[in-house]
């Protein structure tokens, strides 16, 4: 909203009137300083400390269903895929399904969704990563979470959607559910058009594998033990896991330890990057006994190639879960949903391989009206900005869909590098 007053300088700033119904939501809006005019788009200012905001927009709406927990991957050919559970009656439901869109103009446009994976199990969090030599492996994990809300059928009104969940729930033969719950990984050498057989994971994450720069394909993870209705292993861990044949079976290497007293179970949802020095920087997200204060994402760091890691420990990072990507100037972004206080998507920049990170100039991607948001990841594109792709509504009353921010980095000097 505009103040009137001062009004006549402040469309001497303009230019012209037609500025303030930018395409994308953008509002302007007078700093209480002065009268230096500030943009915002989707409740992030335009002109950050560390970033500058391009647009915010809608990549994949489904009306009238639900989307969830996306990643993106920059190809070499520069064509850009999202994939994400979508189709979707809610958060939590027996229906979703890995869906992947694509745009060969940097984000500007994308194609309808097309399914990658639809068992009868609810199919969430999809990751996706480009190999080497072209190929594409994708990740998700199965659920049986939605059971825990029909298992009292009298209660069960008809025509209810919980209703239609146990129908659906009972035309499922038990050896299906126990052969399709789990986490799995797909191949496809042709860009995406088809999959090869989906084989099992050691762990599961919302953003999948890495590619290190040897050529194996690195996989921190949650292993979990004896959660209702996700795949139970043999113990609950941080998992570790690399596949030396391009995604086609995986090996558990490793785990990463948590100081004493620390319960893994509050441990979820961790990504991991490759610095340029050579060390694996992983981040986890933490459910502390606060939903605010405590939801800190902790880090672990490992210098021999994902065999042995440090003790994870609590960064200044308020959010989570995490997605990593080094850029091609070295530096580390961590993106991540904050669901407390200034609902949005973050995104936090590390100068020095992830040993610190800058958090006093944090970058506000995105706000929103509520806590159903997140799970941000990111990809650089050929000309240097980034596209950070998340969930949430578009608008009150809606249900989530696919947004993404496109927003480039500022020159900054680093006190590190002074």
């Amino acid at each position: 909203m505009i103040k009137t007053i001062h009004i006549r300088k402040m469309w001497s700033y303009m230019g012209f009137r037609r500025i303030a119904c930018a395409v994308f939501a953008v509002s302007l809006v007078m700093q209480v300083s002065g009268e230096q005019i500030v943009k915002e788009i989707h409740g992030a200012s335009v002109q950050q400390k560390r970033a500058e905001i391009v647009w915010t927009k809608v990549l994949c709406k489904e009306p009238g269903r639900y989307i969830g927990w996306p990643t993106v991957c920059c190809r070499k050919n520069g064509e850009l895929l999202a994939v994400f559970s979508g189709d979707r009656d809610e958060h939590v439901c027996p229906f979703g399904k890995v869906q992947m869109v694509r745009s060969k103009d940097q984000g500007e446009t994308w194609t309808p969704a097309v399914n990658i994976c639809n068992t009868q199990l609810d199919d969430r969090d999809a990751g996706i990563v480009e190999l080497p030599n072209g190929d594409l492996v994708a990740s998700w994990f199965t659920s049986l979470a939605y059971t825990s809300s029909i298992r009292d059928r009298a209660k069960l009104k008809p025509g209810s959607s919980r209703f239609y969940w146990w129908l659906h729930d009972e035309k499922i033969p038990e050896q299906v559910k126990k052969e399709e719950l789990g986490y799995f990984t797909v191949r496809s050498t042709d860009g995406g058009k088809t999959w090869e057989p989906k084989v099992r994971s050691v762990g599961t994450a919302p953003h999948g594998p890495i590619v290190l720069k040897d050529g194996r394909l690195l996989y921190v993870g949650i292993t979990y033990h004896k959660h209702f209705g996700i795949y139970s292993g043999e113990r609950g861990e941080i998992s570790v896991a690399e596949s030396r044949d391009q995604g086609r079976s995986w090996q558990r290497i490793g785990a990463i330890g948590l100081p004493p007293g620390e319960k893994i179970n509050m441990f979820h949802e961790p990504h991991a990057v490759e610095t340029a020095d050579g060390r694996i920087v992983a981040q986890i997200r933490y459910h502390g006994k606060g939903r605010g204060k405590d939801a800190r994402l902790w880090q672990s760091e490992s210098n021999d190639g994902g065999k042995a890691w440090s003790l994870a420990q609590s960064t200044d990072l308020a959010g989570f879960p995490p997605h990593l990507l080094r850029l091609r100037n070295g530096k580390l972004i961590s993106v991540y949903g904050r669901r407390f206080d200034a609902f949005g998507n973050y995104a936090c920049v590390s100068d020095d391989n992830g040993r610190t990170w800058d958090v006093p100039n944090e970058i506000k991607l995105a706000g929103h009206f509520n806590g159903d948001l997140g799970y941000p990841a990111s990809a650089e594109l050929p000309d240097g900005s980034i596209l950070t792709v998340y969930y949430k509504a578009e608008k009150k009353g809606e249900k989530t869909c696919l947004m993404g921010t496109k927003w480039r980095m500022k020159k900054f000097v680093s006190a590190l590098v002074r």
